[in-house]
């Protein structure tokens, strides 16, 4: 009897639990055009802070040659890596990031 139940368990019950799950999965909600929109828009607005800040840092140093900019100067290759890295996922989905 125990190995009838197996035999059912791996044949009916294994390929039900997975197709529901890819049922489940294919259902879930994906990006929308408007949320597709605003994280271009957060973006673009990340991108402009980061500048800013830095112009604000080098303007601060050039006023006061004690302050330590919270981002090291030199380090902003470091610094931008991630907007560098959205920026090459955009132009691969043929969008401008500019």
């Amino acid at each position: 009897m125990e190995p009838v139940i197996a035999i059912i368990a791996i044949f009916v019950g294994l390929p039900w639990l997975i197709l529901h799950y890819i049922t489940k999965w294919k259902t879930a909600p994906t990006l929308t055009t408007g949320d597709e929109a605003l994280l271009e828009e957060l973006y673009q607005l990340a991108r402009r802070l980061d500048e800013r800040m830095d112009t604000v840092e080098r303007l601060v140093a050039a006023d006061n040659p004690e302050f330590k900019p919270a981002r090291i100067m030199h380090d902003r290759e470091t610094d931008n890596q991630k907007l560098r890295e959205l920026d090459r996922l955009f132009a691969e989905q043929g969008r401008t990031s500019k």
